[in-house]
Parts: C-alpha cells; structure tokens; sequence
C-alpha cells in the first residue's frame, strides 16, 4: 500500500500527530541495535486507547499489513524490531492506572506504563512488586507480560507470569477481549492469559494488566562474596541453596564481566577476584547471617541501593568495552552451572571473540556474552556462529535456549534444539490458530 495512503488512513483512526514514519529512529530497533540489527517499517502508530488500538489492529489485518507490537524497545532479543516493515504500533500512550486496590493487593494498569511506575506505587503503599527485568524506568509492563519478564528477584518470587491475573488484548481480526481478571485464582477455561504472557506479540497486542501484588518484605539485606573461579564460586552459591534460607535473588558475574564493571563495585573489588556471588535475604537479619556463613569468611554486606544501582550497570559496562554485545539468556540446572559459565569463555576463545557472563545464578540463567564492534561484520558473523555454540550448550547441559528474553528475531529457529517434532508443532498450531494471517510480529518466536 502506498505510503501516503497508509498514513492518511492510519491518521484517521489515531490522529495525523500519532502517526510517525516508518524510519523514526527511537522505533525501529531495541536494545540488540548494539550488534547491529536495526529495521524499518513502513509506518508507526501511537494508539491512544485499547478501543484505537483494536481499530489500528483490525484496519492491518483487513490489508495483509504486519503488526509490530512495542513496549520500552529494552529487550534482547530483536523482538520489537520491524525486521520486515508493516507497522509498529507502540503503547507508550496507553499509560494510565485504571484502578488500584491497595488493601486488596492488586493493579490494573494500561500496557504502556512503566514498570518503575509500578514499583512506585506499590513501594508508597507498603507494597511490592518483585518482577524487575532492568531498565524499569524504560521498560513497560506491556512488553514485560509478553516476554514474561524475569529480573534478579524472580528467584524467590517468580516471573512475570505469577504476578498476571488477567489480561486486555487485541486479537486478529482485531477484536479485543479480556482474559482472566482480578480473581486471584480462575481455571475456568484454557490459560489463556499464560499463553499471552511470553507470546512477543505473536499472537495479539496486549493492552492492558491486572497485576497481583505482595506485602512488601522487611529489609533488603544483600551479602556478597568474591572467589577466584567459577567453580569455587559455584560451590558456594550450592551452600547457600542449602543453607534453609530462600533467597530473594542469587547473582554471579564471572571473570570477565567483573573486569569490566569490578571497579566500581561498592567498596571495591579484592586483588585477584575471578568470580563474584550476590545473594539477598529479605526476611530477617538472621537469614542474612545464614547466607553470610554460607558464602564464607569473607562476605560482605553492601548498601542495597548501591548494590542493585552497580549490578544494573553491569551490562553498560559490558558494551563500553568494544561498543556492543551479542548476549543471549541461556539456563541450565543449577548442578551444571559452572560448565555453561567455563563452555561461554570457551566458546568466545574459538570464534576469536572476548566472551564473559553474568546472571541469576540460582536459576541456572546465564547471560552467555560475546563482544563485539557493532560496525564490524566480521565480528557480528562470528559471535552469531558462537551464539549458535551457546545455545547447543545449553541443550546439552539439559537447559533453554531462553530463561527470560525470549526467542525474538534473534534466536528465531531454536526451539527445535530443545523440543521435539510434536510440540514444535503445537506450537505452531496454536500461531496459526490465533494469528491465521500470520500478521502479528512476524518472524518473532519462529520455532
């Protein structure tokens, strides 16, 4: 369809101020523009409702134009790139809180709201919500449902999908409905707001949350330990699992990571360190104790601002050293740990490439990190091939291609790595059931 058709069209359902081209540049890339992948659509479209956005929706299904759902645009996956044009149509302006229900401990908030804004809320009203997957002042609850956020503290408490209990989506042809709601327990039907939450807009635009919420925990209490490798490192995050102590969150970084970020750790960063383990307690002093004795005679106690202010940098400090990073959430059992952090270093070393990891430990979630120049193909070829020996790895040590990011753009392909022909085909049974056309984000979560 002609440009200025599809704008003048697109205009009429939202506003001409709410239409933007196709090459507006805050649009057309997430945060895998630091290797390079960057798209162009043909147009982008800012829906300033759930009634427009089902408008926009039904209007490119009618057409055959592709659909490009897009929160913040902080994922790492190529999910919210417009990798084959069509039409990027971004909830920034579906950003209101349609109720909140402190006493009751729930939320419902529009897709486009930031997931600090939450966080915000909940913290004034001496309540919680634990899901943080970074960049929180950018990042928006839309795109954390349909990736099925994850974050540090989803250890103790679960991703995204715990805190979901309904869901406001634009299905094809452009219908839109709600699943599920603000009962905390409804079984009524198929999960129909589970399969939305990790869908990356594959299989419709969601427009809205009803988020559960939790009292929030007595104190944040933070102990850390450095070690000279992973494998004596390892052996002290199995300590503290066994300690009795659940902790809020279990970090690594590895060696690498921690030459790039390890200088500005708070209170410095030992001689020799090669590996370092976060762990939180928020339940008591006591259990803080626990996890101390754990982790050994050297444990610190950081600031926990400070602390999760540093860990959040990490990935930057990353990139500062060649300009980009091709990094991919791997996860593996926990008692296999070491060997996917040890096969990552190895990996990067064949393909000539500097490589490092950092993650939640206590998951077995590895962020596998290969550097690169963003400008040089050669390097963006060769840590393509090392993520493909990654994501092999990770099947290997009986984990996924993917804890927390999603398949996106990226790893499109992957799925059939880790699951077998039957359910590979569900899968695509349940795409072409709800997306027939093939319309919404397409060639985003190809198995």
């Amino acid at each position: 369809m002609a440009g200025d058709a599809l704008t003048h069209d697109l205009a009429a359902l939202v506003g001409g101020e709410h239409v933007l081209a196709g090459d507006t540049a805050d649009y057309v890339a997430d945060s895998t523009r630091t290797m390079g992948l960057v798209g162009r659509a043909d147009a982008v479209v800012l829906p300033g409702s759930a009634d427009e956005a089902a408008a926009v929706v039904a209007w490119c299904y009618e057409r055959g134009v592709a659909i490009v759902p897009r929160g913040g645009g902080t994922g790492f996956s190529g999910g919210a790139t417009p990798v084959h044009g069509g039409v990027v149509v971004s909830t920034e302006r579906l950003d209101r809180v349609r109720s909140f229900d402190p006493l009751l401990w729930r939320m419902q908030v529009e897709a486009g709201v930031r997931t600090a804004t939450v966080h915000r809320l909940a913290r004034e009203n001496g309540l919680c919500f634990p899901v943080d997957p970074g960049a929180s002042e950018t990042s928006r609850i839309g795109g954390n449902v349909a990736t099925n956020a994850g974050g540090p503290h989803t250890f103790k408490y679960g991703v995204m999908r715990a805190w979901v209990s309904g869901v406001e989506a634009v299905l094809a042809p452009g219908e839109l409905l709600s699943v599920g709601g603000p009962a905390r327990k409804d079984v009524a039907g198929y999960d129909l707001t589970g399969l939305l939450c990790g869908s990356e807009g594959t299989l419709g635009l969601i427009t809205a949350v009803w988020l559960k919420l939790m009292p929030a925990p007595p104190v944040a209490l933070p102990v850390c330990g450095f070690f000279a490798d992973a494998e004596a490192g390892v052996a002290a995050i199995e300590a503290l699992l066994g300690s009795g102590v659940v902790p809020a969150a279990v970090e690594y970084l590895d060696a690498g990571a921690l030459r790039a970020a390890g200088s500005t750790f708070p209170g410095g960063m030992p001689a020799g360190a090669g590996f370092l383990v976060i762990a939180e307690a928020d339940g008591s002093e006591d259990e803080a104790d626990e996890l101390a004795e754990a982790i050994g005679p050297d444990a610190r106690r950081p600031d926990p601002g400070e602390l999760w202010r540093w860990r959040g940098g990490v990935s930057l400090a990353v990139i500062a050293q060649r300009g980009g990073k091709l990094s991919d959430d791997i996860a593996v059992p926990l008692d296999r740990l070491a060997e996917a952090i040890e096969g990552t270093v190895e990996i990067g070393a064949r393909h000539g490439l500097e490589a490092c990891s950092w993650g939640h430990a206590g998951d077995g979630n590895v962020h596998a990190t290969f550097l690169l120049a963003p400008d040089d193909e050669d390097e963006v070829r060769r840590a393509e091939a090392a993520a493909q020996d990654a994501f092999a790895l990770a099947v290997a040590l009986g984990g996924t291609v993917s804890a927390e990011h999603g398949l996106g753009w990226l790893k499109r392909g992957q799925l059939r790595r880790q699951w077998a022909p039957a359910a590979v085909a569900a899968h695509r049974a349940i795409k072409v059931a709800l997306d027939p056309r093939g319309l919404f984000n397409p060639g985003k979560k190809e198995p």
